[in-house]
């Protein structure tokens, strides 16, 4: 389990990225590089790092299901998630 702290960090990078996007388009697309500079650096959406949405694990993350590959793993082996099943052959 990720730390709650961490967790929190990334929904709060979220939202500041949400809340600077227009702003930060519109001074890229006017080339004004120095009003950018005044942007804070985590208003920034290369800063945002994919986490398990229920262990809040950084690595192993697949974007298809928003959960890690351990918690993938574990939910469909009891069928939690559908149209997926072990392969055997």
């Amino acid at each position: 389990m990720a730390k709650e702290s961490m967790k929190a960090r990334e929904v709060k990078r979220a939202k500041m990225v949400a809340k600077y996007a227009e702003k930060r388009a519109k001074y890229i697309a006017e080339g004004n590089y120095e009003a950018l500079q005044t942007i804070p650096k985590n208003a920034s959406y290369v800063r945002l790092h994919n986490r398990c949405k229920l262990t809040g694990r950084p690595k192993g993350y697949m974007r298809q299901f928003g959960i890690s590959r351990i918690q993938f793993r574990e939910m469909a082996s009891q069928g939690l998630i559908p149209g997926v099943k072990k392969a055997s052959w």
